[in-house]
Formats: C-alpha cells, sequence, structure tokens
C-alpha cells in the first residue's frame, strides 16, 4: 500500500492515480507527528489497513500538488553517515558506520514533496544526499538481524541535506528544511528485499547519485539492528540509510529529484532566500573575543 497526506491533515491510500481518503479510520490528526505519525504511535498497524474495505471510502484525482510529508515530525530521525565505499572513497573519509556510528537529526528539519530545501549560508556549501529511508513500526530494542525486518513498517525516499562545515554532524544536518521525506510511505510489504533497490538522485536535471542499495556497508536488517543496540526504536521513527557517491553542492533554484524503485521519487526545491554569511551566526564568547582582537 501507498500511504500518502493530503493538505497536512488528510490521511490516504493511493490506489492507482487515485487517492482513498481514510480519515474515518485514521483520523486526520493534528498532532506534530501527522496522521500517519500517530496511527504508528498508537500502536496500530498494516494488518488494519490491509483489512480495510477501500472501495467503501471516499476517493478523487490524486492531486500531487497537495501532498505533504508522509510524516511531519518524527520522534526521531537516526541516520547512517558513510554508509558506501564510493562515498567513503569520495569524502576521503577514513572511517565509515562500522567507527562512527549513527547519529540523531531533528524531527523539524521534515519537509515534504514540492517543498524548497532553505539554504542557511551562501557562503558555505550545502550538498544533496539522496537515500532510502524506513519507518519503524514495532518497537525495536537489541533486535537480531534476522528479525530485524519485521519491524520496519513501510520505506519512503529521504534526503539527507548536508552543510559543509566545522560542526558536527547532528548539527550540520538538522537545519529546518533538511529531511526532505516523501512522496508517500510504501508498506513493508510490498518491498521484497530493500537491500536490492536501484536509487538515482538528480540536480536541476543533472544526475548525480546511482547506485543500488546492495552496495550499503550497513545492510537494512545490520543498521536496524546496530541502532537498536544503542537506542530503542520507536513506531514511526525514521531511519536513514546513508548515501552513494556524487553528493554535491545546491544552489538557489536548483531542483533535487530522487528515486527509489518500487518506492517512488521525491522532487523539492532549493532556495538561498534566508541565507546569511557564515559568520554572521551566534558564536557565543569565543567570537566575541575574536571580533575584538581583530579591532
Amino acid at each position: 500500500m501507498r500511504l500518502a497526506v493530503l493538505d497536512n491533515t488528510i490521511p490516504v491510500v493511493v490506489v492507482g492515480d487515485e487517492a482513498v481518503d481514510v480519515s474515518d479510520v485514521v483520523g486526520p490528526q493534528q498532532g506534530p507527528a501527522g496522521p500517519w505519525g500517530a496511527f504508528l504511535e498508537a500502536g496500530r498497524g498494516v494488518d488494519e489497513l490491509a483489512a480495510l474495505d477501500l472501495e467503501a471510502f471516499p476517493r478523487a484525482a490524486l492531486d500531487l500538488g497537495r501532498l505533504s510529508a508522509p510524516l511531519r515530525r518524527p520522534r526521531k530521525i537516526v541516520a547512517a553517515p558513510v554508509n558506501y565505499l564510493d562515498h567513503k572513497v569520495e569524502m576521503a573519509e577514513q572511517k565509515s558506520i562500522a567507527d562512527y556510528g549513527v547519529f540523531l537529526k531533528a524531527g523539524t528539519s521534515v519537509v515534504g514533496p514540492g517543498q524548497d530545501v532553505e539554504l542557511p549560508y551562501h557562503d558555505k556549501r550545502t550538498d544533496q544526499e539522496g537515500e532510502l529511508a524506513l519507518v519503524i513500526g514495532r518497537t525495536a530494542r537489541h533486535v537480531s538481524t534476522d528479525d530485524a525486518l519485521d519491524h520496519v513498517f513501510a520505506y519512503t525516499c529521504g534526503l539527507d541535506i548536508s552543510l559543509r562545515s566545522t560542526e558536527d554532524r547532528s548539527t550540520r544536518k538538522s537545519f529546518d528544511t533538511f529531511t526532505p521525506l516523501g512522496p508517500w510511505l510504501v508498506t513493508a510489504d510490498e518491498i521484497s528485499d530493500p537491500d536490492d533497490l536501484d536509487l538515482r538522485c538528480w540536480v536541476s536535471g543533472e544526475l548525480r547519485q546511482r547506485t543500488s542499495t546492495a552496495e550499503l556497508l550497513f545492510s537494512v536488517p545490520q543498521l536496524i539492528s546496530y541502532a537498536s543496540s544503542v537506542m530503542t526504536l520507536e513506531p514511526g521513527d525514521v531511519v536513514l540509510t546513508g548515501t552513494p557517491a556524487g553528493v554535491g553542492p545546491l544552489a538557489d533554484g536548483d531542483r533535487v529529484q530522487v528515486e527509489i524503485e518500487s518506492v517512488g521519487s521525491l522532487e523539492v526545491g532549493v532556495t538561498a532566500r534566508h541565507a546569511v554569511a557564515y559568520d554572521t551566526r551566534p558564536q557565543g564568547r569565543i567570537g566575541s573575543l575574536a571580533g575584538e582582537g581583530s579591532r
């Protein structure tokens, strides 16, 4: 099943080119997680959806312009750094996810299809990173790789937008708008093997990234197992699986599209309308002393 959200509040099942409104069952939740997030946080799952007679619900032609992020404010976004060998080489990294572990991104960094990534600084590079994202459906703590996929509710397309500066990963990747997700959730029963999906990412028509998730250093089950050994993964949490080689700078006016086999295609814009100089950011006492010393 493909599960989407219209206008930030209306949960729908996408059937072909139609949207089936299941608000009467799911509820048009106004909470921070959005309707599908609230659905998962309440302990509900795909079996309940599969039992629905969708012919009994109102439907209309799917208006792609009304699509919102399928999960508006996940409680946690767990991300995998350096999880493709070619990206490790590209970035001249000496370490991989096996050394770095996972990191967290702010839930407030999520945006949906058709929205804009906002570049924070006009004098620092900000890159696109196309990734497969998964959504946790069952609480996972110390799960084995054999059992890991049983804890996945759905998959979606993701972008891990990354500022290239000196701050740690969680800071550089948590700016508002830095985690586009969508266009919908594809329930796990529709994806036979998440470790065998083609992924491509374009920036303004230029194909920058192309890979298969078969090239992941930590496979999807291994990543879930590892993350659950560190923290409890809860229903509605999002896990970003890492990006391949081909990351590159974004500029005002760019369009970024990530397409994943059997999942869908997510497209967002890029704007520098609120960008400022990097040195104008709050710098605390150190920044103040540097300014005094330069007088």
